[in-house]
């Protein structure tokens, strides 16, 4: 199936795998022009809205019951596509706000939050749905429904979770006025973090000088 035929008329939009398709392929394509960096000021509310629709699919894919592909093997897609340049396009729009700090398993008992960067977990997104999609357009269309189920509940699904209460977290910070205490020198190359290393103190990033970089317009 060829990117012409995608969204081809014939198909039933009422289709669960057609409507599953149009939600992912729109997040891919959203994303990539958000990217390009013609709107820098909108990034993180666009970002969010975008994570938002993608997981009301990756919703309606948990809630499916479990997907079998026609094959018992997954077909060989080739190399995977290159997502470096995307990723450093989002993490340029992103300073200072990419990274951020998460907790890998909320049911895992005194788990310590570990760092991550938004612009890695959305390329990390994005293999994952690009190879379901090379699926589908192929034909395949239940070996993309079951890999987009297996990587949601695997990979795609926490990922997208965890970046996209990063994001509101970046936008409630700037909206209710409130100041966004600055982990000075956190970065993913770092071990597991404690508690004392987010309470430290690193000086204040007013969230007026967030807005500012990000093109947003603080709550009076």
């Amino acid at each position: 199936m060829s990117d012409a035929t995608l969204h081809a008329t014939g198909q039933n939009p009422d289709d669960f795998a057609v409507q599953i398709a149009d939600q992912i392929e729109s997040f891919l394509v959203a994303v990539t022009e958000v990217a390009k960096g013609d709107e820098p000021g909108s990034t993180v509310p666009f970002l969010l809205l975008e994570v938002s629709q993608l997981l009301l699919a990756g919703g309606r894919l948990g809630a499916h019951e479990d997907i079998v592909p026609d094959e018992r093997y997954e077909p060989d897609l080739g190399p995977e596509g290159d997502v470096d340049e995307l990723r450093e396009n989002l993490a340029r729009l992103l300073d200072p706000v990419d990274v951020y700090s998460e907790v890998f398993d909320p049911y895992e008992p005194r788990k310590a939050p570990v760092p991550a960067r938004i612009s890695d977990d959305l390329t990390d997104v994005i293999t994952d749905l690009r190879h379901g999609m090379a699926h589908y357009r192929a034909g395949r269309t239940a070996e993309a429904l079951w890999w987009w189920q297996f990587s949601y509940f695997s990979n795609w699904g926490s990922t997208a979770s965890a970046t996209l209460r990063a994001l509101h977290s970046v936008l409630a910070h700037i909206r209710l006025n409130q100041p966004l205490e600055e982990l000075d020198g956190l970065d993913t190359d770092q071990g597991v973090m404690g508690d004392e290393t987010l309470e430290f103190e690193a000086g204040k990033v007013m969230q007026q000088e967030i807005g500012d970089q990000l093109g947003l317009r603080t709550a009076k």
